[in-house]
C-alpha cells in the first residue's frame, strides 16, 4: 500500500468545478462563531459538490484568514451569499422550492438514520451556532429537523463534524 500522489487523485480545477453540475443542496450557516468552522464547511461543500453556501448573521465571510486556513481554496470554488438575517436566507430557499432541513435537537427531530431524502427534492441544510444551535425564529420554517444520534456524555458535535456527517449521509442516500 502507498499513498496516492496529488496528480493521481485527478482533481478538477476550480474553473471546472464552477462549471460542473452540483448537487441541489444549499448549506446555510446560522451565526457560526468560529471562522475555522466556516472554512471547514466550505471544504465539505466543495468535497460533496454542493450548489451553494449561505452565510448568515455573525458568520464570517471570505477572505477571512481563518476561513482560508481551513477551506484550503474551497472558498474560491464554492459560490456563497451573505444574508444579514437567517430568516431572509430561509425564505429565499423556500421561494426557490427547497426543502428546509435543520440540524437540531427538537421535540420533533428525526434521527439521521431514519431520514429518507427524496431525489426529486432540493434541500437546504441549516447548521446552527456552536452554543445556541439554530435560531429560534426559524424553527417554524423548518420542513424537518434532523438529529445525529449520540451515545456519550456530550449531546452535541462540533459544527464542522456534524456538517460533514449530515452532508455525506444525505448524498449517500440520494446516490447522485
Amino acid at each position: 500500500m502507498r499513498k496516492l500522489k496529488l496528480k493521481e487523485l485527478n482533481r478538477i480545477s476550480t474553473q471546472e468545478f464552477k462549471e460542473k453540475e452540483k448537487h441541489p443542496i444549499i448549506l446555510i450557516l446560522d451565526n457560526i462563531r468560529s471562522a475555522l468552522n466556516v472554512g471547514s464547511a466550505f471544504r465539505t461543500a466543495d468535497a460533496f459538490a454542493l450548489e451553494k453556501i449561505y452565510l448568515c448573521g455573525i458568520t464570517a465571510q471570505p477572505p477571512h484568514r481563518e476561513i482560508l486556513k481551513t477551506a484550503i481554496g474551497a472558498s474560491q470554488s464554492m459560490d456563497w451569499i451573505y444574508f444579514e438575517q437567517i430568516i431572509a436566507a430561509v425564505k429565499d430557499c423556500k421561494n426557490k422550492g427547497y426543502t428546509i432541513l435543520g440540524l437540531e435537537q427538537t421535540d420533533k427531530s428525526i434521527m439521521l438514520q431514519d431520514f429518507i431524502p427524496n431525489k426529486k427534492n432540493k434541500y437546504a441544510i441549516i447548521v446552527g451556532n456552536e452554543v445556541n444551535g439554530i435560531s429560534d425564529e426559524i424553527l417554524s420554517l423548518l420542513d424537518k429537523s434532523i438529529e445525529i444520534p449520540q451515545f456519550g456524555t456530550k449531546h452535541s458535535l462540533n459544527v464542522s463534524v456534524a456538517t460533514g456527517i449530515v452532508t455525506w449521509d444525505i448524498i449517500q442516500k440520494l446516490k447522485y
